[in-house]
């Protein structure tokens, strides 16, 4: 008679269930530019309205508008060296780079994008409670008096008054904990830590 032989129970994974994925990087935030947007929608709207009404006018026997009639006169009689046809140009080409700026980068500078710990979710921190935070951090590091926060996009500037203690002290301190903060941010592009320490009433 063979004796039973013990088996050691496993677990299976539920189905549907998959590791998550590393945290990877997250792009920055586009802006809607709803104001840009109905502006010039509304802007076109209005001169197109106003041009098919005009051209329909003409076709049903009517005079044109004085002011396509006067237009299409300078248009005609100015040089292309005139200096209201060069303002026109001017103003039309100016124009024309802001709307191509407007689309071609994405805005919303105020949030910051963290990493993303799954593809489906997206997260950002606003840039001044990241410059709120590292503030908080400084402030409580011993020796520092006050502290300013600028957080940019690839830089942190951190300027600091300490009113005690040696000045190299206190920056290694500085520079220990406000990259520790940094870090702890989980930012998909952390920003580079620029650290001036001073005495009051200098510049460091």
């Amino acid at each position: 008679m063979s004796e039973p032989q013990s088996t050691t129970p496993t677990l299976d994974k539920e189905p549907g269930t998959t590791p998550p994925a590393p945290a990877t990087g997250s792009g920055r935030f586009w802006s809607a530019r709803r104001v840009p947007a109905a502006v010039v929608a509304a802007l076109l709207l209005a001169g197109a309205g106003l041009l098919l009404y005009d051209i329909a006018a003409v076709r049903a026997h009517h005079p044109a508008m004085h002011w396509r009639r006067a237009l299409a006169r300078q248009l005609a009689e100015r040089p292309l060296d005139d200096t209201w046809v060069l303002t026109g140009a001017a103003v039309a080409a100016a124009l024309g780079l802001w709307l191509i700026t407007l689309s071609v980068t994405p805005g919303l500078r105020g949030l910051l994008p963290m990493r993303r710990p799954r593809p489906d979710v997206r997260a950002a921190l606003r840039r001044d409670a990241a410059a709120l935070l590292l503030r908080d951090r400084a402030i409580d590091v011993s020796g520092v008096r006050s502290v300013r926060v600028r957080i940019r996009h690839k830089k942190a500037d951190v300027r600091a008054v300490s009113h005690f203690r040696d000045l190299d002290e206190v920056r290694t301190d500085l520079d220990t904990a406000l990259t520790d903060a940094i870090r702890g941010l989980g930012l998909a592009r952390p920003p580079t830590l620029s650290l001036r320490v001073s005495r009051p009433g200098r510049k460091g």
